[in-house]
């Protein structure tokens, strides 16, 4: 059995909360380490946020307890008062993550049947102790940059292999996988997400160049899904074939991260240079066939345009640019 690092620091800080708040002779002592199990969060601004909004709301549950209490009494009653308070009031406000953690604190002040100070004063101790060491050790977080390399390199493999079986469409007229294509999507979503994480580890909000990359390259799946597309419905002329092939199998090798795509534009206009060049179609199939092959050459240029656009854009804003 694997112990993560979330693991081990919510353990500690739990432990240290305990510790701390027994020390300070608090009143309900383990509270404090229950709040640092609640707060550990995935990412630093996560637990930032959450330590923020269980402050608030505790102050928000102090005062409609003690209205709650005031006219029910110190008993089941009147907690039952401040639920039907205090729930629809987090919620209103964005603060449900603070419902169950200060549903608990307020059961401190039930069952001393008092709202002195000092009781006050020890349920916003034990938050802040139990907030505070959660905060603590989520200052350390794993790189992410290697996991987000990793799924950068997996998303543009598999474009590499859909680039190719669709140079071998031309050739063979076989259809592409669709399960590669689900594949592809699973990984820009997965790359989306460890993004999101990367970018919620930065204290300092900037422009998230992960973020903006799987974006990209889910803009590119999507076109890439409709190439496949009009692929089936074309039956291309081998004087045709030979010429997207190659540019197909171009673009395949020189798939990066770091290609910029106007190589292959400057091909794709060749391309569309010997397209106009061609003789007319003399029957309807002829001029049916040659509009969905012109539409897949223009879907083609929009695949690439969506990456020439992305890196010109990191080109020309420093504080876009990967932080490695």
């Amino acid at each position: 059995m694997k112990i993560g690092l979330r693991t081990t620091k919510t353990a500690i800080a739990a432990g240290l909360s305990m510790y701390l708040a027994q020390n300070l002779g608090l009143l309900y002592a383990p509270a404090a380490g229950i709040i640092a199990v609640l707060s550990v969060g995935n990412t630093k601004k996560t637990s930032l946020f959450t330590a923020v909004g269980r402050l608030i709301s505790l102050a928000i549950a102090t005062a409609l307890a003690f209205i709650s209490f005031h006219l029910l009494g110190y008993g089941p009653v009147g907690f039952v008062l401040f639920l039907f308070l205090f729930i629809p009031v987090a919620v209103y406000f964005g603060l449900t993550d603070g419902i169950v953690v200060n549903s608990v604190l307020v059961t401190h002040y039930m069952m001393e049947g008092t709202f002195a100070l000092p009781l006050i004063g020890n349920a916003f101790l034990l938050m802040i102790i139990g907030i505070g060491f959660a905060l603590l050790f989520n200052l350390y977080m794993p790189n992410g940059e290697e996991k987000l390399h990793e799924a950068q390199l997996a998303v543009e493999q598999t474009f590499k292999s859909l680039l190719k079986d669709l140079e071998q469409s031309f050739m063979t007229g076989t259809d592409v996988l669709p399960s590669q294509c689900v594949r592809l999507f699973d990984q820009i979503k997965e790359g989306q997400y460890q993004a999101k994480i990367h970018q919620e580890n930065q204290w300092v909000s900037s422009p998230g160049y992960y973020e903006a990359y799987f974006t990209m390259r889910q803009t590119q799946a999507r076109l890439l899904m409709d190439m496949t597309e009009i692929l089936q419905h074309i039956q291309v002329e081998e004087s045709y074939s030979i010429t997207f092939q190659s540019v197909l199998r171009y673009t395949a090798d020189t798939f990066h991260e770091n290609n910029d795509g106007q190589l292959i534009l400057a091909k794709i206009e060749v391309l569309h240079a010997d397209y106009r060049q061609k003789p007319l179609p003399q029957t309807r199939s002829e001029f049916e066939n040659r509009a969905q092959l012109f539409q897949f050459l223009q879907t083609f240029k929009s695949f690439i345009e969506v990456k020439a656009d992305f890196s010109e854009q990191i080109h020309s804003s420093p504080n876009h640019k990967r932080s490695v």
